[in-house]
Parts: C-alpha cells; structure tokens; sequence
C-alpha cells in the first residue's frame, strides 16, 4: 500500500548548469489552473488504489518554495481527507535559500510543513556563481536561520567534488556546516549530467572536473566527518543524527509503495510503475483529455521488483534483510544475491552479512555501483 505522496512543483526562476531534474523556467504561472490540476492528480491516485493513511508528504521541483503557501495548505487539506494522515506524519518541501522564499516559512510551517530541505549548494560566493545560484551566501545563511527558527527538522544539501577542490577546502566547508546543528546534510559530489550546461562546459573544455581519486578521497573525508559530527551516512549521499533520517527517501530506499504527483513525477504503487509527462503544458494538456498527467503505466514483473529492491536497499547502511526480501517477493533468499561474490567481497572488507542481513560496509561504499552489479544477478531481472 502507498503510504508516502510525492507531489512535483515543475517551476524554478533559472535553470542551474549542473541540474538535470524536471525543472521549467516560465514568465507566469496561473496558480489558480495548477491548484485544480494537483488536486485533480492526488483524487485520481487515491481512488486508483485503496491506501491506508500517509506517513510523509514530499513536495520536490523545481523549487516548491515558490508555491504560495496558500495552495501548499490546500494541497495538504486535500491529501488529508483523501488518505488521512498517521499521527507524526512527516511533511517535507524542498526550496532555495532566498529571502524572498524565507518570507514564506512562517506560512508554510502554519500550512503543515514539518520539514524543509534547501539548497544551499555551498557556502561561499565564488562557488555559487559557479553553480549558477541566484542566491549568495550571507542571504543563505540567513534563510538557514530563518527556517531552522519555524522548523524542527531542517536538511540541507552541498556540492562537493568541484573543480580543484582541495582536501583542505572541503574539511573547512563541511566543518562549518556541521557547526550550523542542522540535524540532516545532503552531500552530493558534482556529476556532469548528459543534457546540462555544465556537459557542453567540459566538452568545450571551460572547466575540467575532478578526478576519480580525488573524488574518492573527499568521499571518505565526508563519511569521517559527519561521523564524528553526530551525523553519520545512512545512505550513499545522506546524513542524519539518528532519528532524522528522511522518512519519505528512505520510502524509496526500502522499496514501498508511493504516489508521484505533477509533471514528470514517477510513482510505485500496486505492482506497477507511473510516469507522467515531464513539459508542464503536455501534462496539464493529459489532464484535460484524461482527467491524470500519465503518460505510462507499467506492470512491474515480481524478478524486476526484486531487483529493484536488491540495488536500492544496497544504498542504505542498514542493508537488506534477505528472508523478508525473499518472503515478500515469493523467491529464494539465495535467488537475490550472488552468494559465492558475496561471500567473497565479504572477506575483502567491502561487504557484510549478519545472519540474513546484507549490506557494504564503508570500505565498499565508494565502489557501490561496481559491487551492485556483481551481487544483483542479471537474471532477476525479467527480459
């Protein structure tokens, strides 16, 4: 059953050159047509399978702190009477740290937003102009304060692993970021993405990004850091004090069902996988003909789902728990790993097994992709 709603805000005021996302730059928005237009969505998931009530909410984007807070209240008023929500459900929207957006926060925590997570991206000048950030980093910070003074659980998220970046750099970044008490950090290293500005960059040789040994080497520095910060990695690229671990990602993570909301939002519910269209224009044209943005609805086969499952849980560091995996899919525990690899990479110290519980240890987290394609067997997925 689907206890987690995501719900997409297409909208952003500049196209970062790094940012491959479903984001949409445009001179108006009629707030109003998109107000029908999502809740018409939300009703269309909800009758399309019979949900318990909701355990998080995510509005991602884009840059949902755009919305006014008016129609995020609305939006939440309708999820509530179409699901009902559980007691702590956890209520998250995403936003840049301006001091536009920052007016916002004291509506938006009135609306039922519990949780925000920016996108500070950095914490000097000269990175953000790289990154294409409209905001700097005095506004930054004061939008950090603001909404760690209207909210209890704040995230935010960095980009390291930049051109040049040193060792020395990033530990002095990370260690005044760690000095903000933000109880959850999203540190993700820069990748140049097929389609983004930044590729044409490098192709053009303007910049030239930083090599797999450096990139490694301020992977383990981050781990060691925000280890020692009270923050450790419960996934690849997030940290968290115990406790405010991202309940709606690790939705994603351990494999359970959620709706997806607005353009190019992918949901899982039901055995099956959706897609909406990604152009704003083309989903709310879908919406008029069809009454939902979908453009596919695929059954997930039971080896796919499994799969699936095995390369996401493999990201957290509690693992997989094999026999619930193997239960819930109906398969064999010894069907959804290479046991001989694992067994293998176990007494290299890159993964671990505690009875029926599989996951990398930090060794092996820089090598994850390489290891997930040795563990997960190709043969579960269905062809």
């Amino acid at each position: 059953m689907a206890r987690a709603l995501y719900i997409h805000w297409p909208f952003c005021l500049a196209k970062c050159p790094y940012c491959d996302f479903n984001s949409h730059v445009r001179d108006r928005v009629d707030h109003s047509r998109w107000e029908q237009a999502l809740l018409t969505e939300m009703r269309h998931e909800r009758y399309a399978v019979n949900d318990e009530p909701l355990e998080s909410i995510f509005f991602g984007g884009g840059t949902p702190s755009l919305m006014p807070p008016a129609l995020v209240a609305r939006l939440l008023n309708e999820a509530e009477k179409l699901w009902g929500f559980t007691p702590d459900i956890e209520i998250t929207l995403e936003g840049n740290p301006s001091s536009v957006e920052a007016a916002n926060y004291a509506a938006l925590a009135g609306a039922g937003v519990n949780r925000v997570s920016l996108g500070l991206q950095a914490l000097d000048d000269e990175t953000l102009r790289f990154l294409g950030r409209l905001h700097d980093a005095g506004e930054g910070l004061a939008a950090l304060d603001v909404a760690q003074r209207h909210f209890a659980r704040v995230s935010f998220d960095l980009i390291y692993a930049r051109p040049d970046q040193t060792l020395e750099q990033w530990q002095a970044e990370l260690s005044r970021a760690l000095s903000f008490g933000t109880g959850h950090l999203s540190l993700y290293q820069l990748t140049i993405e097929p389609g983004t500005r930044f590729e044409t960059m490098v192709r053009k040789h303007e910049f030239e990004p930083l090599s797999d040994d450096a990139c490694a080497d301020l992977f383990a520095l981050t781990r060691e850091l925000t280890a020692a910060g009270g923050l450790p990695a419960y996934e690849v690229s997030n940290h968290a004090r115990p406790g405010e671990e991202s309940r709606h990602n690790l939705t994603y993570w351990r494999y359970q069902d959620y709706c997806g909301i607005g353009p190019g939002a992918h949901g899982r519910r039901g055995g099956a996988a959706t897609v909406r269209h990604r152009k704003p224009e083309n989903w709310l044209d879908a919406l008029d003909r069809a009454g939902a943005g979908i453009s596919e609805t695929r059954p997930l086969g039971i080896r796919e789902q499994a799969s699936e499952a095995m390369l996401m849980g493999l990201r957290l560091r509690e693992g997989v728990d094999l026999d619930l995996m193997a239960s819930r899919f109906g398969l064999d525990p010894a069907e959804l790993h290479d046991v001989r690899k694992a067994a293998f990479y176990e007494g290299q110290g890159l993964m671990w097994q505690r009875g029926p519980h599989l996951g990398v240890t930090e060794a092996g987290m820089p090598l994850l992709d390489a290891l997930l394609g040795e563990i997960v067997p190709s043969s579960l997925v269905e062809t």
